[in-house]
């Protein structure tokens, strides 16, 4: 944090350190404003280098402040004081990712869960649509004229169409002919009872 000598320089005009942190350890809280105002923006500065989101920066500054506010009778007079903010923004900075990290695997395992959910959804509509389409299907299969049917019928138990032919006394190419016809009525029907 390069800009610390001026946050020191900043509060050498305002008032030696010293005092100022004496007047606040006696009770006088309002001169911590003074602190913050030389302090804050290169703390910023340090957060804002680890992290993207500015309202973070801000949360996690005003935590920093916090935490050197009660936790002052601990700074060791003569030190750098923004080394000694530095310090406990590293540790803020440490939670702060540790619990974005638990948050993102917390994240992650719901995604996981909604994915299974909305699959199990998704195949239970998968389902019943194929459930409608084929009520839709076997209806349409029911109005087409008895030959047309049986082929169709045929086709879907696995019949051979030469066996077919031989059971209708007709031609392989009429079966054929009877599928073909069969197949468009079948398409005619079902975009009849969709719309």
């Amino acid at each position: 944090m390069g800009g610390s000598r001026d946050a020191s320089a900043v509060m050498g005009r305002h008032a030696d350190l010293d005092v100022v942190l004496d007047k606040i350890l006696q009770g006088q809280t309002d001169a911590f404003g003074q602190v913050v105002r030389a302090y804050e923006l290169p703390l910023r500065s340090y957060l804002a280098s680890y992290i993207y989101n500015l309202d973070d920066v801000d949360d996690l500054a005003q935590e920093v402040l916090l935490t050197a506010f009660r936790s002052l009778s601990s700074y060791r007079r003569g030190d750098d004081f923004g080394a000694w903010l530095r310090g406990i923004a590293r540790n803020k900075l440490y939670n702060y990712f540790r619990s974005a990290s638990r948050r993102n695997h917390a994240l992650e395992g719901f995604r996981e869960e909604v994915t299974r959910l909305v699959e199990s959804d998704l195949e239970r509509a998968a389902a019943e649509d194929r459930t409608e389409v084929i009520e839709r299907l076997l209806g349409c299969i029911g109005k087409l004229p008895e030959r047309q049917r049986r082929v169709v019928r045929a086709g879907l138990n696995g019949d051979r169409p030469a066996d077919l032919a031989r059971e209708l006394r007709i031609t392989i190419g009429a079966v054929y002919n009877l599928h073909h016809r069969a197949n468009q009525l079948l398409r005619d029907c079902l975009q009849k009872e969709r719309s």
